[in-house]
């Protein structure tokens, strides 16, 4: 594809750029997954294989989430702890959440992603620190594919249950050989590093209620996360941009 050509062009849009940049009656030109150039209306646009007209709404990046639990979605507003303290709440909760599997992990991840780009996230980071079935982390992976959304997964982990003075009980606890190996299995089988890549694209390891650190090292050949996104189109969804309308008056 030659320069002054693009795979999508969007016009006579409201764009915000960044805090220091607005482009009022603007376009926005995407080739390959990426922003390929910016413009106002007195600029020469690219040619372009697919064209949407904003019709004077606002264009902006991707929201990103960088915290999430989504498997909490299936107790959501679980009545007898609603209005609960932290340790009462999760006390209550973990033994419903030593009953999730992959069918439940795909849901709830599948509506969480589903209402964070309703809203406007396109790149979500999920810490999910429960694994009281083998493939969980591969659940969430699925759903992100299936919905064309931007997923940064957490392998977290517990190695410490109420046996050992922690909250968890002992179904949702793991030996960290166990931990450490699944670990190495994800990113073996979804690690991507490359730019703009979507829900294989990186990994953190996240420990939670974790035994001493020399009982659980870090292999030296893991790859460390990445400090921010800054890639602003999704190669899978081919616009990672949100479209809104321009609130006037």
């Amino acid at each position: 594809m030659d320069e002054d050509s693009c795979d999508l062009l969007i016009s006579n849009a409201y764009l915000y750029v960044d805090s220091d940049r607005e482009v009022p009656d603007g376009w926005i030109a995407i080739s390959d997954g990426r922003v390929h150039s910016i413009g106002t209306a007195a600029d020469e646009m690219p040619t372009a294989t697919t064209r949407i007209d904003a019709h004077g709404q606002l264009v902006t990046p991707g929201l990103i989430n960088v915290h999430h639990h989504m498997y909490q979605n299936l107790t959501r507003s679980f009545a007898p702890v609603v209005n609960a303290g932290l340790f009462e709440w999760l006390t209550t909760l973990y033994p419903l959440w030593a009953q999730i599997d992959d069918e439940s992990v795909y849901l709830s991840s599948w509506i969480a992603m589903a209402e964070l780009l309703l809203g406007g996230c396109t790149l979500s980071s999920d810490h999910m620190y429960l694994h009281p079935r083998e493939g969980l982390t591969d659940a969430q992976i699925r759903a992100s594919r299936d919905l064309g959304f931007r997923f940064y997964a957490n392998r977290g982990s517990m190695t410490r249950s109420t046996a050992d003075g922690g909250l968890p009980p002992v179904q949702v606890v793991q030996e960290p050989d166990v931990i450490l190996a699944d670990c190495e299995r994800l990113i073996d089988n979804y690690h991507d590093p490359s730019p703009g890549r979507c829900a294989e694209s990186r990994w953190h390891r996240a420990p939670r209620s974790r035994s001493p650190p020399s009982s659980c090292p870090t292999p030296p050949h893991w790859p460390r996360p990445a400090t921010s996104d800054s890639t602003p189109i999704s190669p899978r969804t081919g616009m990672n941009w949100r479209i809104a309308r321009r609130c006037t008056g």
